[in-house]
Protein backbone atom coordinates (compact mmCIF):
# COMPACT_ATOMS: atom_id res chain seq x y z
CA UNK A 1 0.00 0.00 0.00
CA UNK A 2 1.07 3.61 -0.42
CA UNK A 3 3.02 5.06 2.33
CA UNK A 4 1.13 8.21 2.14
CA UNK A 5 -2.05 6.82 2.88
CA UNK A 6 -0.45 4.21 5.58
CA UNK A 7 0.16 7.18 7.21
CA UNK A 8 -3.50 8.47 7.33
CA UNK A 9 -4.55 5.82 8.53
CA UNK A 10 -2.18 6.41 11.61
CA UNK A 11 -2.77 9.74 11.53
CA UNK A 12 -6.63 9.32 11.29
CA UNK A 13 -6.54 6.76 14.69
CA UNK A 14 -4.15 9.28 16.52
CA UNK A 15 -6.81 12.08 15.63
CA UNK A 16 -9.80 9.93 17.05
CA UNK A 17 -7.74 9.57 19.88
CA UNK A 18 -6.72 12.89 20.51
CA UNK A 19 -10.77 13.34 20.13
CA UNK A 20 -11.86 10.56 22.50
CA UNK A 21 -9.37 12.33 24.91
CA UNK A 22 -11.14 15.64 24.86
CA UNK A 23 -14.55 14.00 24.98
CA UNK A 24 -13.43 12.11 28.12
CA UNK A 25 -14.47 13.06 32.19
CA UNK A 26 -10.95 12.02 33.15
CA UNK A 27 -7.35 11.88 31.78
CA UNK A 28 -6.18 9.68 29.71
CA UNK A 29 -3.03 10.50 27.74
CA UNK A 30 -5.06 10.37 23.84
CA UNK A 31 -1.14 8.17 22.55
CA UNK A 32 -2.76 5.13 24.98
CA UNK A 33 -6.26 5.65 23.83
CA UNK A 34 -4.76 6.03 19.61
CA UNK A 35 -2.63 2.96 20.93
CA UNK A 36 -5.70 0.99 22.39
CA UNK A 37 -7.78 2.14 19.09
CA UNK A 38 -5.13 0.53 17.00
CA UNK A 39 -5.00 -2.66 19.02
CA UNK A 40 -8.82 -3.22 18.73
CA UNK A 41 -8.80 -2.24 15.00
CA UNK A 42 -6.10 -4.66 14.57
CA UNK A 43 -8.06 -7.40 16.29
CA UNK A 44 -10.93 -7.07 14.89
CA UNK A 45 -9.82 -6.69 11.48
CA UNK A 46 -10.41 -3.38 10.91
CA UNK A 47 -6.93 -2.30 9.96
CA UNK A 48 -5.21 -5.12 8.67
CA UNK A 49 -1.02 -5.29 9.56
CA UNK A 50 -0.09 -5.34 6.00
CA UNK A 51 -1.81 -2.61 5.66
CA UNK A 52 0.01 -0.19 7.49
CA UNK A 53 3.33 -2.48 7.90
CA UNK A 54 5.61 -0.20 5.61
CA UNK A 55 4.54 3.02 7.84
CA UNK A 56 5.17 1.01 11.16
CA UNK A 57 8.64 0.07 9.67
CA UNK A 58 9.54 3.95 9.13
CA UNK A 59 7.87 4.51 12.59
CA UNK A 60 10.55 1.98 14.64
CA UNK A 61 13.36 2.48 12.18
CA UNK A 62 14.14 6.32 13.08
CA UNK A 63 12.27 5.65 16.66
CA UNK A 64 15.67 6.99 17.86
CA UNK A 65 14.51 10.21 16.84
CA UNK A 66 11.30 10.54 18.83
CA UNK A 67 13.51 10.85 22.11
CA UNK A 68 15.31 14.19 20.90
CA UNK A 69 12.70 16.70 21.85
CA UNK A 70 12.03 14.76 25.85
CA UNK A 71 16.20 15.01 26.22
CA UNK A 72 16.18 17.98 25.56
CA UNK A 73 13.45 19.07 27.51
CA UNK A 74 15.08 17.21 30.51
CA UNK A 75 17.95 19.23 30.07
CA UNK A 76 16.35 22.40 31.16
CA UNK A 77 15.65 20.55 34.75
CA UNK A 78 19.83 19.70 35.09
CA UNK A 79 19.83 21.71 37.96
CA UNK A 80 16.75 20.02 39.61
CA UNK A 81 18.06 16.34 38.27
CA UNK A 82 21.58 17.29 40.10
CA UNK A 83 19.92 17.80 43.72
CA UNK A 84 18.30 14.38 42.99
CA UNK A 85 20.98 12.50 40.84
CA UNK A 86 21.67 9.71 43.99
CA UNK A 87 17.88 8.89 44.02
CA UNK A 88 17.29 9.01 40.44
CA UNK A 89 20.11 6.79 40.00
CA UNK A 90 18.79 4.10 42.53
CA UNK A 91 15.49 3.93 40.94
CA UNK A 92 17.11 4.09 37.40
CA UNK A 93 19.16 1.09 38.66
CA UNK A 94 16.81 -0.63 40.62
CA UNK A 95 14.12 -0.73 37.92
CA UNK A 96 15.75 -1.44 34.75
CA UNK A 97 16.61 -5.26 35.59
CA UNK A 98 13.02 -5.52 37.10
CA UNK A 99 11.45 -4.65 34.16
CA UNK A 100 13.75 -6.43 31.78
CA UNK A 101 12.88 -9.40 34.00
CA UNK A 102 9.50 -8.99 33.89
CA UNK A 103 9.91 -8.44 29.99
CA UNK A 104 11.64 -11.83 29.58
CA UNK A 105 9.08 -13.69 32.07
CA UNK A 106 5.92 -12.39 29.79
CA UNK A 107 7.42 -13.73 26.65
CA UNK A 108 8.50 -16.89 28.01
CA UNK A 109 4.86 -17.26 29.24
CA UNK A 110 3.29 -16.25 25.92
CA UNK A 111 5.88 -18.40 24.35
CA UNK A 112 4.76 -21.08 26.41
CA UNK A 113 1.18 -20.87 26.40
CA UNK A 114 1.47 -20.43 22.17
CA UNK A 115 3.30 -23.39 21.69
CA UNK A 116 0.77 -25.21 24.40
CA UNK A 117 -2.06 -24.03 21.93
CA UNK A 118 -0.48 -25.36 19.04
CA UNK A 119 -0.12 -28.64 20.52
CA UNK A 120 -3.58 -28.95 21.12
CA UNK A 121 -4.45 -27.91 17.62
CA UNK A 122 -1.98 -30.69 16.17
Amino acid sequence: MNLIVEFCIVFLICMAGEWIAALLPFTLPASVISLILLLILLLSGGVKERTIQGTSHFLIDNMGLFFIPSVVGTLEYLDVLKLQLVPFLVVSLVSTPLVYAATVWSVRLLMKLFHAKEASHD
